[in-house]
């Protein structure tokens, strides 16, 4: 099964290619995840949609230490692929799923433990609390099924494989989408269970992707493995990398909620407009968001078997795709700019934001595409400190005080060109260090 899918001898372009086209599925699929639950949520009225919007940031959180905890998996198994070590990569792997377990553990039982102040603390009223809990007791129940899968796929496209977590995340979303009304309304034989109906799809959803993960890693590609005196080596190299992961995946929500702080004190209007642009963000960045799911597997693994030059040549040329591809996106998107504010708002100042946000902002995109790709790479060269300090420098160095002074040189149009600015500054800066970018460092603890 080592190099089945050709990370190591197949041409670049085509590996990358076909790795990142399931990854736009699984892309796509998350999203509509998300739109169908705030969807059917919001038919509940104002209070459930409220309730919802409260659970936002507690679920970024453990979601971001789910994505640190798979970016560890990923470049640590791509890693060992590489150097064709099977026994080792099942080690990695069953201690890897063991950590993940435990931490599931914790955080059901300190979430549910704390619902009340916690969410009382975040600004949640009285009224509703009860909503919030109705939602997050079961969401926290449900958890390991969330977090186990999410780092188990990425030790499935450690290997190559990005069809299977993608068909999968998509097969759940569905399911979601389908149990959702039936749950949340009571229709036909289904009980009413509104707040508790949505949770119970969302658990439900994320049993398939936990049923079919330990499926494929157990028994299709016989990657578990019983635990070993290795575990506590195998803990540490995991968190060297994911515990930087977490961090740097929670400052981009930071840095967003204090642009949209400085917005508000100017126009709240502005603060929809921008946030607006950043749900269009999303889709305008999906090709990125799909190739950094290939690329750094991709790079793990030729790493590991000692191939440097195939792994830089891989990021360079990811980069100069996404400055192309970005770049035309934005060509094609930069005529229907005005069409695409009237259908978010029907307030004339809020589209005129929007129509600000859409014509200078993704013209950045292409360099921040490569500040992604390059700040996530350095994850599998075992860098993660060095791209954390880049993302921090990106956000706290260059975004926030480009945004405040374009907002104070020129308004909320000044503000979007920092916005711009800033990704433009930190993209080249990212694709001239590709540039010297050679073997990993080996700073492991």
């Amino acid at each position: 099964m080592l190099d089945k899918h050709g990370l190591l001898t197949a041409p670049i372009g085509k590996v990358l290619l076909r790795m990142s086209l399931p990854n736009l599925l699984g892309v796509l699929s998350l999203l509509f995840y998300h739109l169908t639950d705030t969807y059917f949520i919001s038919q509940l009225g104002t209070e459930p949609l409220a309730a919802i919007s409260l659970t936002f940031p507690v679920t970024m959180v453990i979601s971001s230490i789910a994505l640190g905890m798979g970016s560890g998996m990923s470049t640590n198994m791509g890693r060992l692929l590489g150097q064709g070590d099977l026994n080792e990569a099942k080690s990695f792997l069953s201690h890897g799923l063991l950590l993940a377990t435990l931490l599931v553990v914790v955080i059901a039982a300190l979430g549910a433990l704390t619902i009340h102040p916690l969410f009382t603390l975040l600004g949640a009223e009285p009224n509703l609390l009860g909503l919030v809990e109705d939602y997050m007791l079961i969401w926290y129940l449900g958890i390991g099924l969330l977090v186990i899968p999410m780092v188990g796929n990425q030790a499935l496209r450690a290997t190559g494989n990005t069809h299977t977590p993608a068909i999968v995340t998509a097969v759940a979303a569905i399911v979601n989408a389908i149990l959702d009304p039936l749950l949340i309304f009571g229709i036909g034989p289904f009980p009413r269970m509104e707040m508790q109906g949505a949770a119970v799809a969302t658990v439900l959803s994320w049993m398939i992707t936990f049923v079919v993960a330990i499926w494929m890693l157990g028994f299709r590609y016989q990657l578990i493995a019983r635990p070993c005196q290795k575990m506590t080596e195998h803990w540490q190299k995991l968190l060297h990398i994911a515990r930087p992961a977490a961090v740097s995946n929670l400052l981009n929500p930071v840095a967003n909620g204090i642009i949209i702080a400085m917005l508000a004190r100017v126009d709240t209007k502005a603060v929809a407009a921008f946030g607006a642009g950043t749900r269009i963000e999303a889709l305008m960045l999906i090709a990125i968001t799909a190739l950094t799911g290939a690329l750094m597997p991709f790079i793990a693994q030729n790493l590991g078997a000692s191939q440097y030059q195939r792994a830089k040549l891989a990021l360079k040329r990811s980069i100069q795709f996404v400055f192309i591809c970005q770049f035309v996106i934005y060509l094609v998107v930069l005529p229907f700019a005005q069409s695409i504010a009237e259908i978010f708002s029907d307030d004339a100042l809020v589209q005129q934001y929007l129509v600000w946000y859409l014509q200078i902002v993704p013209l950045a995109y292409g360099a921040l595409g490569s500040t992604i790709l390059f700040v996530l790479s350095l994850n599998a060269y075992h860098r993660p400190v060095t791209a954390l300090q880049l993302n921090v420098t990106r956000l706290f160095v260059l975004l926030i005080p480009m945004v405040f002074g374009g907002l104070w040189l020129w308004g909320i149009q000044g503000a979007f060109m920092g916005i711009a600015c800033a990704n433009m500054v930190m993209g080249l800066c990212c694709y001239r260090l590709t540039q010297h970018i050679c073997e990993p460092s080996h700073d492991h603890p």
